[in-house]
């Protein structure tokens, strides 16, 4: 049975670590075995305690201080031995529940990279000018690389392991992650699979942690990359196309 390395970072979560951490690992993966690696990064509070039971049933690293998102989720992905990755978030706003329509278009061998999009299925109201940035940033990846996709900043996005080959090196230390992933993919020429998934935002007080300034670094991400050269895919673009 193949496997499905599931990349957690976690941030000062203390409060839903174990119930995230419960979650995942009950979530039903259909022909899937999973791999659950839990990346605390650099967390302050009690999250290194909420996780010491969780040492002998998944992969638990500790990071010595806070890097951000993407660099906790460089550390899992060097971990990962799946043959796909899918990152989760500790803080439940992505539901577990929706592992078997993210994994399920990986049974058609032309699917490499899946996103589960916030804006193709049921979701919590949203702030207004999170939503808009999304939106932008998600319009700006469109056009800039000829794609049609609805929520280019999901933090549901599911791909084979070689797809990490091909998008080489990953840089990006924050939030960054969501559009160098999407951009040096789509430049490597694979195409996104999107589903619809659930979505439960978190507003700022109960612990957010995208600004606006999120959104501006992933402007000048998309800018930036979009005439990046990627290395030789591990695939032909014929058998992507």
């Amino acid at each position: 049975m193949p496997t499905v390395s599931i990349i957690i970072p976690v941030y000062n979560e203390e409060k839903t670590i174990h119930s995230a951490l419960e979650r995942v690992s009950q979530a039903a993966t259909p022909g899937w075995k999973k791999q659950i690696i839990v990346v605390n990064d650099g967390s302050t509070d009690g999250t290194r305690h909420a996780l010491s039971p969780w040492e002998t049933r998944c992969v638990v690293l500790h990071a010595s201080k806070n890097g951000g998102k993407g660099a906790a989720l460089t550390l899992g992905f060097a971990r990962a031995t799946g043959d796909l990755v899918l990152i989760q978030d500790a803080d439940l706003e992505y539901s577990p529940d929706d592992y078997p329509t993210l994994l399920k278009p990986f049974e058609n061998s032309r699917v490499d990279v899946v996103y589960g999009s916030r804006f193709l299925g049921a979701h919590l109201s949203t702030m207004f000018v999170y939503a808009l940035g999304n939106k932008f940033v998600t319009l700006m990846t469109n056009i800039l690389y000829n794609t049609n996709i609805t929520d280019m900043e999901t933090g549901y996005k599911v791909f084979r392991k070689n797809v990490l080959t091909d998008v080489a090196p990953i840089t990006a230390k924050r939030f960054d992650f969501e559009p160098e992933f999407t951009a040096k993919a789509l430049r490597a020429g694979y195409q996104i699979y999107e589903v619809p998934i659930s979505y439960f935002g978190r507003q700022f007080s109960e612990g957010k942690k995208l600004t606006w300034r999120d959104g501006v670094a992933a402007a000048v991400t998309l800018l930036t990359l979009r005439w990046w050269s990627p290395r030789t895919s591990t695939r032909p673009l014929k058998e992507r196309a």
